[in-house]
């Protein structure tokens, strides 16, 4: 369903069909976002705020105040506000003895790219998965955390967490990863100084020209986010990780998301992890020659 053409009397602004569809123009062209039609009211309530915060009176005003203004630091609140933060750790924990297992078997440092990493849990988790499989708080890694929101940056870089957000965890990993707050911090816990050491938080929008990362990567996390994509911007994203990645790397996806139909650069490994097809490819290669040889 359109957004309705007029607000009912008792929203603070109006909102019409015209302003949600400018919205989701705008989104799409700065983060890649699709916005479904069912999306009207969380846009509404989301960039309402950010009219409260400038002092605007209308949608129609602050949406022109973006165009007019490319370089206005709202345009990092406009799309603060339509970023989706859903996140936990360990989140789809299939993952990570996949990955645990994929870092044994490597002779040097592991590079691991977390390309949309929310409040932090998720690259947390991924330190956590080293830690536990080297036997150290202080393996052979480095991790790369990104994400366009640079709120849930600031979150995920502090390491800070409501205690209720670790109730989950077992108890060894509760006590070997995070400390209890005391005093006035008493009910947030905090997340070891080591694995805050592993990663490195920063600022990156898929859809930009040049990402500000060098691989190669051992692993990369793009999970749950390729959903907020059209099928052509995540086939696109997926042909630039291509030369980012080791000829073994690993790329996880979120358990609703298939590349399959949108890529002919990976191939499905199992449970929602791909592999370069480049991979099969050489092995394929490989099992030829040997035939070849053996006078098969």
């Amino acid at each position: 369903m359109a957004a309705k053409e007029k607000s009912e009397g008792s929203k603070e602004f109006e909102f019409h069909a015209r302003d949600f569809d400018r919205v989701r123009d705008l989104i799409y062209k700065r983060a890649g976002i699709s916005l479904a039609d069912s999306k009207q009211e969380m846009v509404y309530s989301r960039l309402a705020r950010r009219l409260r915060a400038t002092g605007i009176n209308s949608f129609s005003d602050y949406l022109n105040t973006l165009e007019r203004e490319h370089e206005s630091d709202e345009w990092e609140a406009f799309t603060n506000a339509l970023t989706t933060n859903l996140t936990s750790f360990f989140r789809e924990e299939h993952h990570f003895p996949i990955l645990a297992e994929h870092a044994k078997n490597k002779k040097e440092s592991l590079q691991i790219w977390c390309s949309a990493s929310s409040t932090g849990e998720e690259p947390y988790s991924i330190a956590m998965t080293l830690c536990e499989a080297f036997g150290s708080l202080r393996p052979p890694a480095q991790i790369i955390a990104t994400d366009i929101d640079t709120n849930v940056l600031n979150t995920a870089s502090r390491g800070v967490y409501n205690i209720d957000r670790i109730e989950k965890l077992s108890a060894d990993r509760a006590k070997k990863f995070f400390l209890k707050g005391k005093g006035a911090q008493e009910g947030l816990v905090r997340v070891r100084q080591e694995l805050r050491d592993m990663i490195t938080f920063k600022q990156l929008n898929l859809l930009e020209n040049s990402w500000a990362l060098k691989g190669p990567f051992d692993a990369i996390f793009c999970r749950n986010v390729m959903i907020y994509f059209d099928k052509p911007t995540q086939g696109a994203i997926l042909k630039r990780f291509v030369p980012l990645m080791k000829p073994d790397g690993l790329l996880f996806a979120g358990h609703s998301e298939n590349f399959l139909y949108v890529s002919d650069d990976f191939k499905l490994r199992g449970k929602t992890v791909y592999e370069l097809a480049s991979l099969h490819s050489a092995h394929g290669k490989g099992v030829a020659n040997h035939a070849h040889k053996g006078g098969l």
